[in-house]
């Protein structure tokens, strides 16, 4: 039988009993006032009156606690009372151990937040791609904007996972290829030649607070733009390899040229391989950053300048040279250069020297570490 249905002889027994008790009571009354003019009087329906009203009472008694639980014992939102009331009390610390009275109850562990993804939009389609942007925050909290360009054959094998390039740029707040717009097309072009095989190219926006990003990384190698929050961000967004050597190379054109020198030189546990292309080196100061690199691998470099450009090619010859007579990683490094590229343009120049040094990350990168 329900709990609700114990209400009826509930308000049963307790009519009776008051109806029980106010006869007794009446009779009682009688009683005391024939005994006040010396009659005689029954006490027989008092005492059974008396007793039927303690008898209703007892039974009041028993019923009113299963019948109240039968009409608050519901369900609240789906869950029976004691759940309801568990799910809405407030969570109780647990003891700290040895202060619990009986054995420890088990605590159902809390998920971990989900890791925020970046939500990258599509701004473009250069050189046969996609590019597209999202902001990820930088080490000091504030945003910073990303740019990644995925090939064409992205989109075809959506199994595939491609090896990326950093493209550095030497400009406060600027991505590498708003200095150099045609970049992509020197990346794709080495692709469809068959010198390269596919890459993701991520390009971080340059940090500020200083004029020459390229000197911050040469100072404090830590500073890379694409730190772990970016890595993150782009592994969680893109097919990528994993972050490492192994798959992950470094480049720079013109102005970020020493950037992407100083990152491959001082960064090898980051970068398999490091272009530079069209660059003005701080000699000493990449010697000098070579020299302290921390990781036990050797770094692999490449100088790249056309044939025309006299400062450029001798500020590579000068920046191999130092390397070599260097000290520490500085001396292991294993820098090569090119200095046969020439065409009718500057532009076509940069052309031919961004493929060349995309065959040289895609073949240095696929050796062995």
């Amino acid at each position: 039988m329900l709990r609700p249905l114990l209400v009826v002889p509930l308000l049963a027994a307790a009519v009776c009993g008051v109806w029980l008790a106010r006869g007794a009571l009446l009779r009682w009354r009688d009683l005391r006032s024939a005994q006040t003019y010396e009659l005689a009087g029954d006490q027989r329906p008092v005492l059974l009156r008396a007793a039927g009203a303690v008898l209703c009472a007892v039974c009041v008694t028993a019923l009113a606690g299963p019948a109240a639980d039968g009409l608050l014992g519901g369900r609240a939102d789906g869950l029976p009372l004691e759940d309801a009331r568990a799910a809405t009390a407030p969570k109780q610390a647990a003891p700290p151990p040895g202060e619990a009275d009986g054995p420890a109850t088990p605590v159902p562990a809390v998920a971990a937040p989900a890791p925020v993804v970046s939500h990258f939009e599509s701004i473009g389609h250069p050189a046969g791609g996609e590019l597209l942007e999202s902001a990820v925050a930088g080490r000091d909290g504030h945003p910073r904007k990303v740019r990644v360009w995925v090939p064409a054959e992205y989109a075809k094998d959506q199994n595939a996972r491609f090896p990326v390039i950093v493209l550095h740029a030497a400009t406060p707040r600027k991505t590498a290829d708003a200095e150099v717009p045609d970049v992509f097309d020197g990346i794709a072009s080495a692709v469809q030649t068959g010198r390269s095989r596919p890459f993701v190219v991520v390009a971080p926006e340059a940090p500020s607070g200083t004029e020459r990003p390229c000197d911050l990384v040469a100072a404090a190698p830590q500073a890379v733009s694409d730190d772990a929050a970016l890595r993150t961000a782009v592994a969680a967004a893109f097919r990528t390899v994993p972050a490492g050597p192994a798959g992950w190379g470094v480049l720079g054109v013109e102005g970020g040229a020493p950037c992407a020198a100083a990152a491959g030189l001082s960064r090898p546990d980051l970068y398999g391989a490091a272009a530079a292309v069209s660059g003005r080196y701080d000699t000493a100061a990449l010697v000098r950053t070579g020299a302290e690199a921390a990781a036990a691998d050797a770094p692999h470099l490449l100088l790249a300048a056309a044939k025309a450009d006299a400062p450029g090619l001798d500020g590579l010859r000068k920046l191999q040279a130092a390397l070599k007579a260097g000290t520490g990683q500085a001396a292991r490094a294993d820098v090569r250069t090119s200095e046969i590229v020439q065409d009718y343009t500057p532009a076509l120049e940069r052309l031919r020297l961004v493929r060349v040094a995309v065959q040289y990350l895609a073949e240095t990168l696929a050796k062995p570490s």
